[in-house]
């Protein structure tokens, strides 16, 4: 009788490639939400005026002593100059400045005249919102 005969069981395995691949595809963008932006840590000055800006093309930060680092590099004026020449459009760059509270004003006009001799012209400085009521 070819009623009661039992048929073999096939497990599908397109299926269940199709969730694997979707699993992969999900932890990937939860992971890369996940890792941190790099920097060089600092106490950035506050302002009661300050204003978020469109994410820079480029952010610098320059330290207390005036040491001016991009990403995990350590750039000299000079350095940095030809860094943004080399950068196509250079006019058209936004470049941010973090500078640390006991940074002077003469260290970051220093990084400001490297950025303009490479024709950059869209400057920003990174400032904490400050949380007083501002007397």
């Amino acid at each position: 009788m070819k009623y009661f005969e039992a048929k073999k069981a096939r497990i599908e395995i397109i299926p269940m490639i199709d969730i694997m691949f979707f699993l992969l595809v999900f932890f990937i963008m939860v992971t890369l939400h996940m890792i941190p932006d790099a920097g060089i840590a600092s106490r950035l000055p506050t302002s009661s005026t300050a204003q978020s800006m469109p994410k820079p093309q480029i952010t610098l930060a320059v330290d207390k002593v005036g040491v001016i680092h991009f990403g995990p590099r350590t750039l000299t004026a000079e350095q940095l100059t030809a860094l943004l020449r080399s950068k196509s459009h250079p006019d058209e760059l936004q470049v941010t400045l973090a500078g640390d509270k006991a940074t002077s004003l003469q260290q970051l006009m220093a990084v400001m005249d490297a950025c303009r001799k490479a024709g950059v012209t869209k400057i920003g400085l990174a400032a904490q919102q400050d949380g007083g009521s501002g007397s």
